[in-house]
């Protein structure tokens, strides 16, 4: 009777030991589902974020914050020729647009070229609008590019954002102003005296050939 019973146990532990066991701790091991994470895979494949402006480079305006300022006439880094001062261009200051910047009442824009001892093309303060269409810069503001036949230069054009109106913009156009970087810091004081006036300033440049 004893071999009989034993032969019963072991009987039952090889069953049990070749039937799959059950219940959440005691499962088969399987192979974790593969996961997509859609929100990630979106992220991978969406292209790379634009990098915010900088100013850091700009030995003008290097110490100021920045802002973007887009404009439609430059077209795949040249400015077009309708800005120019030559027989095909029509001597019209660029089109600019930018987001108001926070606290500024006033705006200046000036247009120099890099490559000609900071000959300047754009002298102008007092400006409230936020979207200069082409050609809003009259003669007494504004002369375009004219280099050499040949040369190319570099034009860039500041947008300086203004706590509060300053006495006046120093410069004027179609000439050489090695005083340029000063003219900019300059702006730095308001009519009042009150220093601490620029806030923050945009940048444009681009390239045009002589003709």
């Amino acid at each position: 009777m004893r071999e009989f019973t034993s032969f019963l146990l072991c009987g039952a532990v090889t069953l049990a030991l070749a039937l799959p066991l059950s219940g959440c701790g005691g499962s088969e091991p399987t192979a974790a589902p593969t996961v997509t994470n859609a929100s990630t895979e979106a992220a991978s494949s969406a292209p790379a974020a634009s990098a915010a402006p900088d100013n850091s480079g700009d030995e003008f305006v290097g110490a100021y914050a920045a802002f973007a300022v887009t404009t439609n006439s430059l077209k795949d880094g040249y400015w077009d020729e309708i800005t120019a001062n030559t027989v095909a261009g029509q001597n019209l200051s660029p089109d600019l647009s930018w987001e108001p910047v926070e606290g500024a009442s006033c705006y200046a824009v000036y247009m120099v070229d890099i490559n000609t001892h900071y000959f300047l093309h754009w002298v102008q303060g007092d400006i409230t609008e936020t979207s200069l269409p082409q050609g809003f810069a009259g003669s007494k503001y504004y002369i375009g590019m004219y280099p050499p036949p040949g040369d190319t230069h570099v034009y860039n054009i500041y947008v300086i954002a203004l706590k509060n109106p300053v006495e006046r913009v120093k410069g004027s156009v179609n000439g050489i102003s090695p005083k340029f970087p000063d003219f900019i810091n300059a702006l730095d004081t308001d009519k009042d005296g009150n220093t601490g006036n620029i806030i923050s300033v945009g940048k444009v440049s681009g390239k045009f050939i002589g003709k």
